[in-house]
């Protein structure tokens, strides 16, 4: 009865020529600004919802928002926080993102 054998083929260790390491992205950050609509619990209860902040710290956001004029409120890679940006918009908020 014949056995098989299983031979391993040697792996590539040099990067090969034209192709370069990729970088990882400074991370963005989510901003959300000061508006003359919404109340200021309701920043809070948003923050306090969509990113699962205590109580303390929303408000500590929002205080910032409504005193500062922006707070940053998340950070991650450009595709979370495209969504996150989005979310706030659903909820009224202001909001943008920008590269750290």
């Amino acid at each position: 009865m014949p056995v098989s054998r299983t031979i391993e083929a040697p792996a590539e260790t040099e990067t090969p020529e034209g192709v370069e390491e990729h970088q990882h992205d400074p991370p963005w950050v989510v901003l959300v600004w000061n508006d003359p609509i919404n109340l200021m619990s309701y920043v809070a209860l948003i923050f306090r919802r969509l990113f699962g902040y205590s109580e303390a710290k929303a408000n500590q956001l929002m205080l910032q928002v409504h005193e500062e004029g922006k707070a940053v409120v998340a950070s991650g890679s450009r595709e979370k926080c495209e969504f996150d940006v989005a979310r706030l918009h659903a909820h009224g908020l202001w909001a943008t993102l920008r590269q750290d």
